[in-house]
Order: C-alpha cells, then structure tokens, then sequence
C-alpha cells in the first residue's frame, strides 16, 4: 500500500529535518518538505533501481531511504554551491 499525502508530509519533513542535523544545515519547515520529498523520491529511485530494494508505505525502512536521499540531494547542492 502507497502513503497518501499526509504520509508523504509526515516522512518528508521527518527525513527532511533528520537531513538537516545531519549535514548541518539550517531550513524552515517548508524547505525540510521539499528536501525530504525530493530525497524521498530519489532514494526510493535508486533503492529499487540500483539495489532492486523494494520500499514504500509508511514504515522505518521508508524514513531510511527517504533520509539517505535528503542527505544525499543536500551533498549534491552544496556541491555545487562551491562551484558556483
């Protein structure tokens, strides 16, 4: 079963902020949202197509991969913060 909207919000912003602490940034709300969604999509795109892991519903394994994405996607924009 897929998480509905709620569940996306509750994951996004709990990987968000986690993403946040991690990496030692410093977000609203909103921005921990988007970070979390975003990394949400991109860890569950590389855990099913690259590591064949399934991940979906609402459940610790999809905060983890959902987390692993905002940290990655938060890597990813500072590095090309320094570039810029």
């Amino acid at each position: 079963m897929g998480l509905g909207i709620i569940g996306w919000i509750v994951i996004g912003i709990a990987a968000g902020w986690l993403a946040e602490q991690v990496m030692g940034r410093n977000h609203g709300l909103l921005t921990n949202l988007i970070v979390g969604v975003i990394g949400a999509l991109l860890g569950g795109f590389i855990a099913s197509n690259l590591l064949g892991i399934a991940v979906g519903g609402f459940n610790l394994i999809t905060l983890l991969v959902a987390f692993l994405g905002a940290c990655l996607l938060l890597f990813l924009v500072g590095l090309i913060k320094r570039r810029g």
